[in-house]
């Protein structure tokens, strides 16, 4: 099964930027917005695991968010990789979900599952571009949205079905979650 690793806002949060978002999604041409639905910030892609794997790092996953506090994020500004993913920035407690998503993705090797080995950088994909499709219009637009502060305080593990929900989006389940510093 397809996992993933997630912290994710509020739904106050979550309505802020929908809301910072209309305008520019009602303007761009070439991008395929994920649905706000489903916005998140991935700690860890974690790929096709094994039952063997998935149950041992759901084992691990708990003992890593009872290590870590919660923390005190917020949504502002945006960014792009290249000229294929729009993204939201994240603010605050920055550091601390940094070494959240460490331990994250220690527990997954620990699970002898491969993770990427390249530094964390969070965010919240809010769009993915077509071929041919210009960022810079979207960034400069969202580029002044300063999002309230709120507090992620528990750690989830998702499951991805590419293809499975609405217009052939990916569908994202819930497996499991835990408070963080519980």
């Amino acid at each position: 099964m397809r996992l993933f690793v997630a912290v994710t806002p509020p739904p106050d949060a979550l309505d802020e930027l929908r809301s910072a978002t209309a305008a520019v999604r009602a303007g761009s041409h070439g991008l395929r917005w994920s649905p706000p639905e489903q916005w998140h910030l991935t700690l860890a892609f974690l790929g096709e695991v094994d039952d063997r794997a998935r149950h041992d790092v759901t084992e691990r996953l708990g003992r890593a968010a009872a290590r870590h506090a919660p923390c005190t994020l917020a949504l502002a500004g945006a960014g792009r990789f290249g000229q294929r993913v729009l993204w939201a920035r994240v603010d605050g407690d920055v550091d601390r979900l940094r070494r959240l998503a460490a331990s994250v993705r220690a527990a997954a090797r620990r699970a002898r599952i491969a993770v990427e080995d390249r530094p964390y950088r969070p965010h919240l994909t809010l769009a993915r571009a077509r071929d041919g499709a210009d960022l810079r219009p979207a960034v400069d637009a969202l580029g002044g949205f300063a999002g309230r502060a709120w507090t992620a305080r528990e750690l989830h593990l998702v499951r991805s079905r590419l293809g499975a929900g609405p217009d052939g989006r990916a569908q994202h389940e819930l497996l499991r979650s835990w408070a963080l510093g519980s």
